[in-house]
């Protein structure tokens, strides 16, 4: 009679000896691709586990998905560093872990003072099998837009900005009207970077009448109000 298999055990952490790193139930990794030309998957760490000896060790992961691996595909308004958390689990071996990253909340993405390489944001959860997204609002400004149309590629319900009306993109250049406190970009103004840079003061065409009246008692009481400009 053949001998029964040790049941496998969970464990706590796992050293993984060829990048020297220990990880845990939590932590985000990025996991080596089946193909040498895509990046590093990245991943969450749900729960470790080896067999009897501890010689083969396991991790169970949900993925995260970039935009161009999502059913709409990768979007304007999609950040370079945006992951979607989806719904799609898997065991993989623990030697497939190439490194620890840090998927950040939105919030807490746009407050970094650097972007590294292992730093990526997300803010909407995935459905792999349908394509849908899970909406999470993230307020940048004072108000919210429009919703795109579903059918515009399964975009998740988000806030819109701009005279262009499309979704924030923390990687864009954006410049914020004093009057009502939305973001533009400058392409859109009709004025490149480096002029938006150089401004002291913005107003938005709808915000322009009232904008002058404000600087102009702004230049009377001689006080000097800086031109918000960032990526928001």
């Amino acid at each position: 009679m053949a001998k029964p298999k040790a049941p496998r055990r969970t464990l706590d952490s796992y050293t993984v000896k060829h990048i020297n790193k220990t990880v845990k139930a939590g932590d985000c990794v990025l996991m080596r691709p089946s193909d040498p030309a895509k990046p590093s998957y990245v991943a969450k760490i749900e729960r470790i586990e080896a067999d009897g000896r501890g010689t083969n060790v396991k991790v169970h992961v949900r993925w995260y998905y970039r935009p161009e691996e999502s059913i709409g595909g990768r979007r304007q308004f999609h950040g370079s560093k945006e992951v979607f958390l989806s719904d799609h689990y898997d065991l993989q071996s623990a030697d497939t872990i190439e490194g620890k990253c840090t998927v950040h909340s939105f919030k807490s993405y746009t407050k970094l003072d650097a972007v590294g390489n292992d730093d990526f944001f997300c803010r909407f959860e995935y459905n792999s099998s349908t394509g849908a997204f899970n909406p999470d609002r993230v307020a940048v400004g004072n108000c919210f837009g429009k919703l795109m149309s579903p059918t515009l590629g399964l975009v998740p319900a988000v806030p819109m900005y701009c005279k262009c009306e499309m979704p924030y993109n923390p990687d864009d250049l954006m410049v914020q009207c004093e009057g009502c406190s939305d973001w533009f970009h400058p392409a859109c103004i009709n004025m490149s970077a480096e002029e938006a840079k150089r401004l002291d003061h913005f107003y938005c065409e709808n915000c322009s009448s009232e904008g002058q009246k404000k600087l102009q008692n702004s230049h009377t009481a001689s006080r000097h109000l800086d031109t918000k400009i960032g990526m928001v």
